[in-house]
């Protein structure tokens, strides 16, 4: 078990111009070159990089890197946020093309919370090093799908393979939901359903160790 050493801050730049807060959790002791890119939730909603803190400190614990981004018009990130998450798919990308050059690494795992899902989902395909994605709560549900309905098919037809972790009583996607979006889906795919959880119940502190032990599980996999 190796201990965290830390985080530290730096600016990313979007292609642009929107000026993007980052934190890379490091960890003493490197498990794997491997670096996780984790996107928060809904800006719009309060979603910022400090609901993902406890899950990068948990994989720096266990010997990854992991890096969390406030997009824009979210935190301290400058630009305005998007209602469809169109805009926010740059600053995915951009934070992927910045962590490639400066952490030296050929392999990407990008991994979506909420709205952060659909976001990250559609920048998939787009960067050449991210070589799996983890889904944690993607809103699938009718009135989800009103904003963000376009990115569905970005992820579902990706050939990248692909976890998505739900709780069963997920108030914007229903398990028959998800499983009806997936019967579609290319590539690898594997679901983890968490009894009883809700959305925003799933997003909080408690689920943390849980998530961090299913990233782990599914990079190990890959």
């Amino acid at each position: 078990m190796s201990t965290s050493s830390g985080s530290e801050s730096c600016t990313v730049e979007t292609s642009d111009g929107v000026k993007l807060r980052t934190r890379i959790f490091k960890p003493n002791e490197l498990m794997d070159n491997l670096v996780i890119i984790l996107v928060h939730p809904f800006a719009l909603l309060g979603g910022c990089q400090a609901l993902l803190r406890g899950i990068a400190v948990g994989l720096a614990e266990r010997g990854y890197r992991a890096v969390t981004f406030d997009t824009r018009g979210a935190g301290r990130s400058t630009g305005r946020a998007s209602l469809t998450g169109f805009s926010e798919i740059r600053d995915v990308i951009a934070v992927c093309k910045w962590v490639s050059e400066n952490l030296s690494t050929d392999r990407i795992l990008l991994v979506g919370s909420s709205a952060g899902a659909p976001i990250s989902g559609s920048a998939v395909d787009q960067v050449e090093q991210v070589v799996g994605y983890v889904s944690l709560g993607y809103p699938f549900g009718w009135t989800a799908s009103i904003l963000f309905g376009r990115h569905h098919k970005n992820i579902l037809q990706s050939p990248k393979p692909k976890l998505f972790v739900m709780g069963t009583r997920d108030g914007f996607t229903s398990v028959r939901q998800l499983e009806n979006k997936l019967k579609s889906a290319a590539g690898r795919i594997e679901t983890h359903l968490i009894e009883g959880a809700g959305h925003f119940q799933m997003e909080g502190p408690t689920y943390d160790a849980q998530m961090v032990d299913l990233i782990i599980g599914f990079i190990q996999s890959l």
